[in-house]
């Protein structure tokens, strides 16, 4: 990868990116809260279950799906699995998510220029764009091949899982590093299985996922919680 790409992977990836990411868990608070989370063996193995078992089964799938359709300038194959992603989150509370942090990385595009002011347009004019959607935008806008941007995505996800683990459990930085390390290094094969599902006819893509549905909805009343989602 050249230096420039690099560097513009690198700032998509950034925990600094001002899209509002640390503020969602993604069910992970709702785990601690009901006893199923407690420590740093199973806060690793929860994880690590929902890269392999809910991300590389329909998220990861859907945002390579998305990144073709960027690279082809496929608005039908854009439209149809932006609106199919948004269909499949399966409480308020994901679906706020996706739709909040989607909008907020279009505007951090827009106001950064990233792509052509043409092709921003389609994404203006969409009623929501969903997340995957406007991160496949971004990562070919910038140059970034679709692999590497794919690992990019997952890699942040699981950050933002880790630093739930650390504040709610709660866990030391150190046990945090420890996830961290071990989780990664499933990704390479999370990001086969993706661009390998994504590439059948029709896409392999799968969503059933209960217990981490169940638990979204539970974290909509949970009495007392730090994170959105």
């Amino acid at each position: 990868m050249e230096t420039r790409q690099l560097t513009a992977l690198l700032q998509l990836s950034s925990p600094a990116l001002p899209i509002g990411g640390y503020s969602y868990s993604q069910g992970f608070e709702a785990a601690v809260d009901q006893g199923i989370v407690t420590n740093e063996g199973n806060a690793g193995q929860w994880i690590q279950q929902q890269l392999e078992l809910v991300i590389a089964q329909c998220e990861a799938p859907v945002w390579a799906l998305l990144f073709d359709g960027w690279a082809n300038t496929d608005w039908k194959q854009l439209t149809h699995w932006n609106r199919w992603f948004h269909a499949s989150r399966e409480t308020q509370e994901i679906r706020q998510e996706t739709e909040q942090m989607g909008w907020s990385l279009v505007k951090l595009a827009t106001d950064l220029n990233w792509g052509n002011a043409d092709v921003r347009s389609y994404l203006l004019e969409q009623a929501t764009v969903t997340f995957p959607s406007a991160h496949t935008y971004a990562a070919h806008a910038l140059g970034v091949e679709k692999k590497a941007g794919l690992a990019a995505y997952l890699f942040s996800w699981l950050e933002n899982q880790v630093m739930a683990a650390i504040k709610t459990i709660p866990l030391g930085q150190m046990a945090g590093q420890r996830i961290l390390n071990q989780v990664r290094q499933y990704i390479p094969a999370v990001c086969d299985e993706a661009l390998d599902r994504a590439a059948q006819s029709p896409p392999r893509v799968y969503t059933l996922a209960p217990q981490f549905a169940i638990l979204s909805s539970r974290h909509e009343t949970q009495y007392s919680r730090l994170f959105r989602s």
